[in-house]
């Protein structure tokens, strides 16, 4: 069966690494879905070393927006080496949190680019998510790796839209985290158990 794994930590925790030893591990064609975007130097420097630090032989998908789609995508491309690949494919998603912040931050000229505008666009965004992780735990073959980051373990932000992305991170989690077979959480490196699927099938 197909499985649905979620890693979330902090800033530098090492989920990234993390998600990444484990796509290794299954030893199966992997898609790289990247979610960040360049708009600073900065930025750039720390999507470049992600990507040096990833095999070269590793498909990757640029996907700030439409993640639903983008994992559809991935695997509809895999489905066509299915001769090549019938050992089954992994999508790893990294990070949720920048997606849930283009979203957010979307422009959108019906909305005026209001919070409450964009808001709607990303209910839509992820609720097509939920639905599509929902369906591929049905099929066989897929392995989906989400990385985000756990933003709620601070002080409440001063700004509506601060506020918005700490409240919409911690719903989207518990609903992925609902869904998934494996849910870990990463500090310093370690990862903790939060969920696991030996523990359901029991």
């Amino acid at each position: 069966m197909s499985k649905v794994q979620l890693i979330i930590g902090g800033a530098r925790s090492g989920k990234s690494s993390l998600a990444e030893r484990y796509a290794k591990s299954l030893n199966v064609p992997v898609t790289y879905i990247a979610t960040a975007q360049a708009f600073d130097s900065e930025m750039q420097q720390r999507i470049e070393q992600h990507q040096s630090d990833r095999p070269e032989h590793w498909q990757l998908l640029e996907s700030p927006l439409l993640l639903a789609k983008a994992i559809e995508s991935a695997m509809s491309a895999a489905s066509k080496d299915e001769i090549k690949n019938p050992q089954g494919i992994c999508i790893l998603v990294d990070c949720l949190t920048l997606w849930l912040t283009n979203c957010l931050c979307k422009p959108n000229a019906n909305t005026d680019n209001t919070v409450e505008g964009n808001l709607a666009y990303w209910q839509q965004e992820k609720q097509q998510l939920l639905a599509l992780l929902e369906s591929i735990k049905q099929q066989d073959g897929v392995d989906i790796i989400l990385v985000s980051n756990e933003v709620g373990h601070g002080i409440v932000p001063m700004g509506e839209l601060s506020r918005q992305f700490v409240d919409q991170a911690g719903w989207l989690h518990q609903a992925i985290a609902s869904i998934a077979d494996e849910v870990e959480f990463v500090m310093a490196g370690l990862p903790l158990t939060l969920k696991s699927s030996k523990e359901i099938n029991k």
